[in-house]
């Protein structure tokens, strides 16, 4: 494992990339970004040094010698809530989702611009989260629809009182619906609010994010008791 050091205050990324000439060239441009970042090479490495480390961001190919991708992902969501990249050499969907399932926040596939990926990484870094210092504009109050219970100040979701689990964007997503629950936010709207407004790539990407958190709010889809489909724009949050 190859290690570039940093200040404390200084975001992270491991990159996990068997093919040791491109994870140099990420890891390279990162460390130009301004990033501290740590490569490893295969799936055993790649857990062992996200629970030692903790870091800001994985860069994660999905083909990996000793564990698969997807396993590894798998195995850090258990201990880690990082912004997660997927890196694929397919295109076809499958990959994609199966990434997205076990909690991937983005995904490039190969070829890619090593560019566009520092991109996404420094976008994932700047978005706005929940409980940072906004001067003097006073914490927010709990939102709440129903059962559910939304912290921005805490960054908590509850349902029924007990915690629920989400990932990054996962998480990100809900804040935005519930920030303004009248609203129908288009697929594109919402990529702009979480992922930011140069990201590029498939926008039924959100469709996938919705899917998994629906699934831990329990919310059937036909239901929309939390999120609803609103047909031909996008989502908004449900009647609560």
């Amino acid at each position: 494992m190859s290690v570039t050091n940093s200040p404390a205050h200084q975001a992270r990324v491991l990159i996990v990339e068997d093919e040791r000439a491109l994870a140099g060239v990420v890891s390279s441009y990162l460390s130009r970004a301004g990033y501290g970042t740590s490569v490893v090479h295969t799936g055993p490495e790649a857990v062992e040094a996200a629970r030692a480390q903790d870091p800001d961001v994985v860069v994660l190919d999905l083909g990996l010698p000793g564990m698969d991708g997807v396993e590894v992902l798998r195995r850090i969501r258990t201990f880690s809530d990082c912004y997660v990249v997927v890196v694929t050499a397919r295109a076809d969907e499958v990959d994609t989702l199966i990434g997205l399932s076990v909690g991937a926040d983005d995904y490039v596939t190969k070829p890619f611009s090593v560019r566009e990926l520092v991109a996404r990484v420094q976008t994932m870094l700047r978005r706005p989260r929940a409980g940072r210092s906004r001067g003097d504009h006073p914490v927010e109050p709990m939102r709440v629809f129903g059962d559910l219970q939304v912290d921005q100040a805490g960054l908590e979701v509850r349902l029924a009182g007990r915690p629920v689990d989400l990932t990054p964007t996962e998480r990100d997503l809900l804040l935005t619906l519930s920030s303004r629950p009248r609203t129908a936010f288009s697929r594109r709207q919402l990529i702009e609010e979480v992922w930011g407004g140069g990201w590029v790539g498939d926008e039924h990407l959100v469709d996938s994010h919705i899917a998994h958190l629906r699934r831990k709010l329990g919310d059937a889809p036909e239901e929309g008791r939390y999120v609803a489909t609103v047909r031909g724009v996008g989502y908004r949050m449900g009647p609560g």
